[in-house]
């Protein structure tokens, strides 16, 4: 198959160049990423070529590419992720100060959950989401609050296809996850246990715009084998709920105002 089967716009071709690049291949050769995008070499010479000097690539000292600074110019400019990150930084910080493990700020794009924000630190217990990467919505805490709260079409069209399995302990079926689903929108949060990594368990909650509208939704990653999880979920809903009010959420306003969060209230 030629390239112009494949791709027959310079667009196309653009976007399957940086698509190449991942947490597991962050810098690359030009042999390399004409392979992973299927271009041939000639036109991966040409286009990297280009985006090296449009700054969306960078070349090293040793001749391999990685991304370069103005995707992260352009990134920086996303109101989904930078706005709301912006907004929820002091309720975060509020929240991992009251438990020192990972706090983390998701969107959902499509069928998946997209990390724009967390905090984690040293005490924390290693996860495999970063700032920027993506997870299947139902093996995840935001994401079965994201999903729980996505319109119906969404909802059936998951449910619809194959659940992909981290763990025994993934939801892969669609008659649970509609139970789940329902129990995250009557009790206003979602529990991840050991779905991802069995290492883990998240507790999550959901965030809601000016309209009432669930735009994000927060969560607390934690040791799966040290912690209850209940026992996380005032201090998560707290942070959901304040970060809501400062959204203008009607409903949130009308609830008394979110204390600070305090250590000693938490395990």
């Amino acid at each position: 198959m030629s390239d112009d089967a494949a791709a027959p716009t310079v667009a196309s071709r653009l976007f399957r160049i940086l698509e190449t690049f991942s947490p597991e291949r962050p810098s690359l050769t030009l042999s390399e990423i004409s392979r992973h995008s299927g271009l041939a070499l000639t036109t991966t010479h040409r286009l990297v070529g280009e985006l090296t000097g449009w700054r969306a690539l960078e070349r090293a000292d040793d001749g391999r590419y990685r991304i370069g600074l103005r995707i992260y110019e352009l990134a920086a400019l996303t109101p989904r992720g930078t706005l709301l990150r912006e907004v929820a930084m002091p309720f975060l910080g509020d929240l991992y100060e009251a438990t020192h493990q990972n706090v983390q700020l998701g969107v959902r794009d499509g069928d998946e959950v997209v990390y724009v924000e967390r905090i984690s630190g040293r005490e924390a217990v290693p996860v495999v989401s970063r700032p920027g990467g993506r997870l299947p919505l139902h093996a995840t805490g935001v994401g079965l609050v994201l999903l729980a709260h996505a319109d119906r079409e969404l909802q059936e069209a998951v449910l619809d296809a194959p659940l992909k399995r981290f763990t025994e302990r993934t939801i892969a079926d669609a008659r649970q996850l509609r139970s789940v689903l329902a129990d995250v929108r009557r009790q206003g949060f979602a529990i991840s246990d050991r779905q991802i990594e069995l290492s883990t368990l998240s507790v999550a909650a959901p965030v809601h715009d000016d309209s009432d509208a669930v735009v994000a939704a927060l969560s607390i990653v934690v040791p799966a084998d040290q912690t209850d999880p209940m026992t996380l979920v005032p201090a998560v809903r707290a942070a959901a709920r304040g970060l809501s009010r400062t959204l203008g959420s009607p409903n949130a306003q009308a609830l008394p105002p979110t204390a600070h969060l305090e250590r000693r209230n938490l395990p």
